[in-house]
């Protein structure tokens, strides 16, 4: 794992995402995503310096339109932003997380979770 890798890891594992849980390295189809929350059908990614070539922003391309057809959003992230804005990643993690439940009514929601938050 990346040094991005692992401090977006101390923040989502043990479920301290609003309770979700999440999983590291999990394997969908052919491809392997840092972080995967199955319940919400949400991949996260941190992208880092090999990300930057033509090469690998057309499969990544490919990957997350192959990932997104399986119904799974998928959040992309630079390595630079995890390990220099993460207040701001965890706040959009969050914010996705929030958007998914709403338009989603089969998600269930983990034991305490505020639903205050899905006010508004």
């Amino acid at each position: 794992m990346t040094y991005g890798e692992v401090l977006l890891w101390n923040e989502l594992k043990q479920n301290k995402l609003l309770g979700f849980d999440f999983d590291r390295q999990c394997c969908i189809d052919k491809y392997i995503v840092d972080f995967y929350c199955k319940n919400l059908m949400l991949a996260i990614e941190v992208d880092g310096l090999s990300h930057h070539h033509e090469d690998a922003f057309i499969k990544d391309n490919h990957r997350q339109a192959k990932l997104e057809s399986f119904g799974i959003t998928v959040i992309r992230f630079t390595e630079a932003e995890v390990k220099h804005d993460l207040l701001n990643v965890l706040r959009t993690i969050e914010a996705t997380v929030i958007d998914l439940i709403k338009s989603k009514n089969s998600i269930k929601l983990p034991d305490g979770f505020d639903k205050q938050l899905l006010e508004n």
